[in-house]
């Protein structure tokens, strides 16, 4: 059976405590500071703080702004009790704080993560056939009678071996049931391909990052997540790279190496990385934004609608006065609660969001339909319009099967108006109806966790988040015989297409924004290898052509196509891979760093091709190629991957979730 105890994760907090007054904030500040997570030292925006004298009364309260910084003026003298609460982290409750006239007290407040706590996980799995649910193997505290009253849940027997389309999960506390109905799309690793007899492999870029965050949810629970929550290439993806800027007036520059593979060593591999040109938001074209905001029930819970409104707060902050905004909800109903509002007037927009409160049903359909008609009504011809959904994907009222909400993305992304998809919270989390609304609606996709991921992708990295740069981006690769017997695109199962649709413009494909970087690997059974690849009987009325050698020193040639945000033709740009490989340890931090995190995502799947990637070369390895690392990202992972290993070692069996 798989179950995971959870224990929870305390953290102290740290003070500070100095008498200086700060430069940003008016010297009139009686008590004043920055709030800041007590692990990565990042700033907290917009947590709440009250402040009591003599423990009991009420005398003022503040938020922290888009800095972290707070303030408290014109403060009696007394003695004070300061409260911080901010959604995602532990109340932080600070006594005998005294005031004197005269002498500004400036604290700063370090506030720890608070990770919920769940006892028990039973992981079920979905039939092929409609409302049917099987249980992966036994369960516990909970009797047939009560697992079928819940949705129309069936007990059974899970049968090893056997495909399954989605992953849902169920959790059981002391006994009682409550009903866990996350759900994620299969995912097949992909195989070796024969480079002789199918030479080409087509596929589409992917820029989400949905994956990670949703990962590090899981870790941070103390839980591995399951297979199919792991998505390698947005694994990948999350993290930044460091790539030239193109030149000239391409949108994207192109880097390749040609190495070593360090989970194989009788493979080797060919890193592909992408570099979108990066413009600076204060040139950029004016912004149509529409916030399409999930207001149902479900989205009732603290790491739901809260974090999503201090999300969008943040992003808010950052418009201009040539920018709009406006706001629709949508419950058991659609409805317009902001008309199209000025970046500069942040009051009114900010009251709208704080207005806004969960109940009822999920009429999803309906709000997207509203959503993009707003966005049209107001359409900015040079400008950047877009629809930012933010859900939790229970859409359960009218349209809200996953191929019709596709349909209405698919149509309406005619228009010219871009989707960006924000996943929240826990339970009944869709992501297989998320990650395909943002691929076919010419979006993106990210998974917000806490205020800290809200603030990478709506602040650090609105540029990508909002403005594209390159619709439609393919990638064709053919591999030379001579130098390739085997090939294998580590991720993308998702993402791959026909090799015809390289040249069809009318077929759908990523799109790459504002300073992205796209990451992908192949890895590569060398020519010669006694490796068989894929063995099918000689064929009868097709002859395997001769290999010839014009192309000699050439492991493989890549073409790319993409369209400009405003254009319907493409545009074809060519790179040659040559045939002088690297030392594994001499390639760029880039090419190492990937390797770890594909390594660490093939391992949390249990991938067969996983070869003899393990916990600790993992981490070596990523230590040595984590650079400059000024955020602390890549230092974040290298704990996680530490996390899974002490996880795995208490229960060997929590990856075999496939």
């Amino acid at each position: 059976m798989f179950k995971i105890s959870f224990l929870s994760l305390l953290f102290a907090s740290l003070v500070s405590f100095t008498n200086h007054t700060p430069k940003t904030l008016n010297t009139t500040c009686s008590v004043y500071g920055k709030i800041q997570d007590q692990k990565t030292a990042e700033i907290i925006p917009f947590a709440n703080l009250i402040l009591y004298k003599n423990d009991t009364i009420k005398v003022s309260q503040t938020n922290s702004d888009i800095n972290g910084e707070y303030c408290f003026k014109n403060i009696a003298n007394g003695n004070y009790k300061l409260m911080v609460n901010y959604v995602g982290y532990q109340k932080k409750v600070i006594k005998n704080i005294v005031v004197k006239s005269g002498t500004p007290l400036k604290l700063d407040i370090n506030i720890g993560s608070d990770q919920k706590r769940l006892d028990e996980v039973v992981i079920m799995t979905q039939d092929a056939k409609p409302n049917h649910t099987t249980v992966r193997e036994e369960y516990k505290n909970i009797s047939t009678k009560q697992l079928n009253s819940v949705s129309g849940t069936t007990a059974g027997v899970y049968k090893k071996g056997k495909e399954k389309a989605n992953y849902s999960y169920n959790n059981y506390n002391n006994g009682d049931v409550e009903h866990n109905t996350e759900e994620y799309t299969h995912i097949q690793d992909n195989n070796f391909k024969d480079a002789i007899k199918d030479p080409l492999s087509t596929f589409s870029i992917d820029v989400d990052k949905a994956s990670y965050s949703n990962m590090r949810r899981y870790i941070n629970q103390n839980q591995l997540p399951p297979a199919d929550a792991v998505r390698v290439e947005e694994m990948i993806n999350y993290f930044t790279y460091n790539y030239p800027q193109p030149k000239n007036n391409d949108p994207f520059s192109i880097t390749t190496e040609y190495t070593d593979c360090p989970w194989n060593t009788k493979h080797r591999l060919v890193h592909i990385g992408m570099q979108g040109k990066e413009i600076k938001m204060d040139k950029a074209m004016p912004n149509n934004l529409t916030f399409l905001i999930d207001v149902s029930g479900s989205m009732n819970s603290e790491d739901k609608l809260p974090l999503l409104k201090s999300g969008l707060r943040l992003l808010v902050e950052q418009m201009r006065e040539e920018d709009n905004i406006a706001i629709v909800v949508y419950a058991g109903a659609a409805g317009l609660v902001l008309s199209p509002t000025s970046g500069s007037d942040k009051k009114t927009i900010l009251e709208a969001l704080d207005k806004l409160s969960a109940g009822g049903s999920t009429a999803g359909g309906a709000g997207i339909a509203l959503a993009y008609k707003t966005a049209k009504d107001n359409f900015m011809k040079h400008g950047n319009n877009r629809v930012i959904l933010a859900t939790d994907g229970d859409f359960n009222v009218g349209v809200s099967s996953e191929g019709d909400l596709v349909r209405i993305i698919e149509k309406e992304r005619e228009s010219g108006v871009y989707l960006t998809v924000l996943g929240f919270g826990t339970g009944n989390y869709k992501d297989n109806k998320m990650e395909q609304l943002a691929d076919k609606g010419n979006g993106n996709y990210a998974y917000v966790d806490n205020i800290l991921e809200a603030k990478k992708v709506l602040v650090k990295e609105m540029g990508g988040t909002l403005l594209t740069i390159a619709k439609d981006v393919k990638l064709q690769i053919e591999f030379n015989p001579i130098k390739v017997k085997g090939y294998r695109l580590v991720g993308y199962e998702n993402r791959l297409l026909n090799n015809e649709d390289f040249n069809n413009d009318k077929k759908d494909a990523g799109e790459l924004g504002s300073g992205h970087t796209v990451t992908a690997i192949y890895e590569i059974i060398p020519a010669g290898s006694e490796e068989t690849v894929g063995s099918i009987d000689p064929l009868k009325y097709q002859k395997t052509p001769a290999i010839t050698a014009p192309y000699s020193d050439e492991i493989m040639t890549i073409k790319f196509r993409y369209k400009e945000p405003k254009e319907v033709t493409s545009k074809l740009m060519t790179h040659i891979v040559p045939d002088k490989k690297k030392e594994f340890s001499s390639t760029s931090d880039n090419c190492r760093f990937a390797c770890s995190v594909a390594e660490f995502g093939m391992l949390l799947r249990d991938s067969k091709f996983k070869g003899d990637s393990n916990f600790k070369t993992i981490i070596t390895l990523a230590k040595a190629s984590k650079g400059k690392d000024e955020d602390g990202y890549r230092s974040e992972f290298i704990r996680l991957v530490e996390t899974s290993e002490l996880l795995m070692s208490k229960d060997p069996q929590l990856t075999k979730t496939q």
